[in-house]
């Protein structure tokens, strides 16, 4: 669906910005994408797809192993 007629840019757009380009707010969507650049009349459903792909976004655990600190590994030999 289209959202900004001025730019021809569609909710997939938008989406793509967010999981591609790292879009976050409206602001990064006016530079990456040109929305609401011209007549405005886009912001309103621009700003509820970005909040819809936002949400529905899933951050993945990461696991990082680390070598114990200088003061664990002096307590560990002494124990």
């Amino acid at each position: 669906m289209y959202v900004c007629l001025c730019h021809a840019v569609t909710d997939h757009d938008i989406r793509r910005a967010v999981v591609q380009g790292g879009a976050r707010t409206m602001r990064d969507l006016r530079h990456q994408l040109g929305l609401c650049a011209c007549c405005g009349r886009c912001g309103p459903e621009a700003r509820e797809v970005l909040n819809r792909a936002r949400a529905t976004l899933k951050a993945t655990p990461v696991h990082i192993e680390l070598p114990p600190l200088a003061d664990e590994a002096v307590a560990r030999q002494s124990a």
